[in-house]
């Protein structure tokens, strides 16, 4: 059987099978010319397959993120599956690597001295493991702060792990404040100036010119902090 005689009820079947074998987010435009119909056709079909999975129950959903679709493991089944992948894959983010990413994903773009601000400890190793999964990016230097330091946003690849559109599909964050102290604790920390973060960039330049000139003592305790273990995440679709 030829594209041409394929039956438009196959259609919807025919993209899941191609969603299937595809490790990102595949546009309707593309699923269009694989199987030489109009978009909108494709569209039409992607809509029927998500109803369809979506009415049979299944453990398996299609979700429209990043740009494009993907089939993802459905929500009520995600501690079964964590449970069983981790049992063949310990790789997952530290603690210090999820606060991280947060500060990231809320605050977007945004420097390593602000970052190490909102979170309160140097937070350069667990920045830098987050860029080598793809899941943070350099996003341009900051020409309004002294030294234009770089800033760092989300990738494509954060938002393909965590099922969403964009940025701003992120779930507020009072909705995980446990009492109304933490949420203004939140509110405070994600609300630092820029003079803050300045200040911070400040300090850390001025203990790297320390270092070198060999002052390692009058620096130690001010900025010492605990490496983090980093291991690779553990997200599954």
């Amino acid at each position: 059987m030829t594209l041409q005689e394929l039956p438009d009820s196959d259609i919807p079947g025919a993209i899941e099978a191609l969603l299937f074998v595809s490790d990102e987010p595949v546009a309707a435009s593309t699923l269009a010319e694989m199987l030489e119909i109009d978009r909108s056709k494709a569209l039409q079909a992607l809509e029927a397959l998500q109803e369809r999975l979506s009415s049979d129950g299944s453990g398996i959903q299609l979700r429209e993120v990043a740009g494009g679709w993907r089939l993802y493991t459905h929500p009520r089944y995600h501690g079964l599956v964590e449970r069983y992948v981790l049992s063949w894959d310990t790789r997952r983010l530290s603690q210090a690597a999820l606060e991280t990413l947060a500060v990231v994903a809320y605050c977007q773009p945004v420097t390593r001295a602000l970052v190490a601000s909102v979170r309160g400890v140097n937070s350069d190793s667990p920045l830098n493991s987050l860029v080598e999964k793809g899941l943070v990016r350099e996003a341009g230097k900051d020409s309004r702060s002294p030294g234009q330091p770089m800033t760092y946003a989300t990738t494509k690849t954060f938002l393909e792990k965590f099922g969403l559109a964009s940025p701003a599909d992120l779930p507020d964050l009072d909705e995980f404040a446990p009492d109304e102290r933490t949420r203004e604790l939140i509110g405070e920390r994600l609300g630092i100036t820029r003079a803050q973060a300045d200040e911070a960039a400040a300090a850390c330049d001025d203990a790297d010119a320390a270092l070198e000139a060999g002052f390692v003592s009058d620096f130690s305790d001010e900025f010492a902090f605990e490496p983090y273990e980093t291991k690779e995440d553990g997200l599954v679709r």
